[in-house]
This record gives structure tokens, sequence and C-alpha cells, in this order.
């Protein structure tokens, strides 16, 4: 079963190599959700990864865990899943291309920079991560922006078309994996072509419950859809932290998710 032509190396590393069959959870599906362990401290994010199990694909260490943890989080991590480092690099071209050796050590396979950091800084971070097997991802336009937010700070574009040129940039400097909102997938889908790997945040269990959760100033993420509308338009993770976490049952919200996700492969 494909669900983009030509699917890029790091979705195929990943995913191939930590399917659990005898889960009955096929790569296609529980293989492409990202959990976020967005958690203070170490053991609550231990326990957490533990009761997933390869109900996911892979664990996302974000600045909370890091911060707090360090190394540890990202060795605890990777002792389970395959690890997106979420550290959103954004510095001088020098500064960055050390980080991300640095990142590379500690046995992450992903690590994200912004891709608003310039050609020259992407790069060189793209060149040292290919060099020493770590995928540098560039974060696009942030999921709690829209196009208001976008002309506050003097860009005069919708959030769409600014990912896309962001995207493109970054693309030309080598980077060949991307964070996108799932409403920018299917452009950016069509700008890269098939060998990208693309990776969504803002995914929520349905988008109706993300609208109420918004209306009540719970979720700061402001461009959301389904698991399954991001597979659709071009995604080929997506990255899931508060709707598996605050469930009342996480690894039902997981497998429901993984669900979805099917469903989408198989329709594409």
């Amino acid at each position: 079963m494909q669900l983009h032509a030509g699917r890029p190396a790091l979705l195929l590393s990943l995913t191939e190599a930590h399917a659990d069959e005898s889960a009955g959870l096929s790569k296609e599906g529980a293989g492409r959700i990202v959990f976020a362990l967005d958690f203070p401290r170490l053991d609550a994010a231990m326990a957490f990864a533990d009761r997933l199990g390869s109900h996911v694909g892979m664990l996302k260490v974000g600045l909370e865990l890091f911060i707090a943890e360090g190394a540890r989080a990202v060795e605890m991590a990777r002792e389970r899943r395959p690890v997106f480092l979420d550290l959103k690099l954004h510095d001088i071209p020098e500064t960055v291309e050390r980080a991300v050796i640095r990142c590379a050590d500690l046995g992450a396979r992903i690590v994200t920079v912004h891709a608003s950091g310039g050609k020259e800084m992407l790069r060189r971070a793209a060149a040292i991560g290919d060099d020493l097997g770590i995928a540098v991802t560039a974060i696009t336009v942030l999921t709690s922006l829209d196009d208001a937010d976008l002309r506050a700070a003097g860009v005069n574009a919708t959030v769409g078309d600014h990912a896309v040129v962001l995207a493109k940039i970054a693309f030309e400097a080598g980077v060949r994996s991307f964070v996108c909102s799932p409403h920018e997938a299917k452009a950016m889908r069509a700008a890269l072509g098939s060998e990208v790997t693309l990776l969504t945040p803002g995914v929520r269990a349905s988008v109706s419950a993300a609208t109420l959760s918004s209306a009540k100033g719970r979720d700061d993420q402001k461009r959301v859809a389904t698991a399954a509308e991001a597979i659709r338009n071009g995604a080929d993770y997506v990255v899931v932290g508060r709707p598996i976490r605050d469930a009342a049952d996480p690894v039902l919200a997981a497998t429901e998710l993984a669900k979805g996700i099917e469903t989408a492969c198989a329709g594409s």
C-alpha cells in the first residue's frame, strides 16, 4: 500500500523499522503517529511512553522536557521509539551547525530548525545532518499563527503562501523534511514533490472539538485538522500531543487516530 509515490527515505527508514505487526499495528497507522512527550519531568514522560508502547511510531521531545531533563529525556525516548527532537533551532549558521552535531550525538533521528533562519543556516544544518544521519526538519509557520499574526509582524502574505515560500528556501538549501500545519500540506506537497517528508502538528480528534477547546482558551493552535485529513492532504506523519495525553483512555485515543490514518491511506 502506498501513500505518496516515491515515499521519502526518512519515512521508509522509520516506519518499516519500527512497525509492530504482532500487536496488529501497521506502519501505515500507528507508525505515522509522533507522540509529543509534553511533560515537565522524566518520570511522567517515561510512564506515558511505556503506556503507549507501539501504539505510536515516534516520540517527540520538545523544549519543556528537554530543558527540564536534557540528554536524559532523549536517551529515555530513544530506548523506546525513534526520537523527534523538537528544539526549533534558530541562530547563526555556525551555532546551529554545531547544535545539530550535538543532537546527532544524542541519538535523535529528527531535529527541527526554523526555515526563517536563512539559507546559509539551513544549508549548513542540512549538510551536517546528512553526514551524521539525522534529518534536519524545517519549521515553516507555527500552528499558533494566522494571517493576522503575520501582518502584525510585517509579513504581507497569507500563512499558506508564506509557508511555501519558506519551504522552497529550505528545499534549495538541501532540506528534505518539513513541518507545516495540515492546512498547508497539500500546497507543500504540490510545491516540493514526493521526495520530501511532511510532518503535521495541529492534529485533533475532531475539528469541532478543537474549535470548542480553542474558543474556551485551552488550545493555542489555530490551524488544525484531524489525522485523516492531514494524511489525505499529503502529510507523512502527524504530531499529536494533547488529544492522546489528555484523553480518558490514551491507548484508545491513539488507536482511533491510527485507524483514521489507515482509512486515509487506503483511500489514497
